[in-house]
């Protein structure tokens, strides 16, 4: 019985999906293609720059935003009229094959304190096509004095 069970286990972890970029340089280019993302839709706001980064789906896992390439369009079209001094900052980047982490820092103008936001993009074929995050608004006090940035 513990042989059959140790065998399944086995097997269901051979099945998760692995990261495929294989190379160091395959992965800088994953991150340079997210910093590249970030940079055209939410600093520059121009989201036909930003579909160029974007594969042919963006599957969104934020459940406050539309799937699709058409879900950022919206939103980026948002901060246009909305939130034109809207900015993000890159704090830290890391890659894991297709995956590539991003720790960053979003304010709607110089005088906010902001938010922090981890994402994660999935690539194929060097272009992003699935997204995930967690955002946290940065409070005016904190318990620590470590900081979020």
């Amino acid at each position: 019985m513990k042989r059959v069970v140790l065998v399944a286990v086995g097997a269901s972890l051979l099945s998760v999906a692995p990261a495929f970029a294989a190379t160091q340089a395959e992965m800088d280019r994953n991150k340079q293609t997210v910093a590249a993302l970030y940079d055209a839709a939410f600093n520059k706001k121009d989201m036909a720059l930003a579909r160029t980064y974007m594969g042919p789906y963006y599957t969104q896992h934020n459940p406050m935003a539309a799937d699709g390439p058409e879900g950022l369009a919206g939103f980026v079209g948002y901060l246009k009229d909305k939130d034109p001094d809207f900015h993000i900052q890159i704090l830290r980047i890391f890659a894991d094959g297709d995956y590539v982490m991003t720790h960053v820092w979003a304010q709607n103008n110089a005088n906010d304190r902001g938010t922090i936001a981890m994402d994660i993009f999935r690539l194929e074929n060097g272009k992003v096509v699935e997204h995930w995050d967690s955002v946290q608004p940065i409070p005016e006090k904190a318990n620590n004095s470590n900081g979020m940035k």
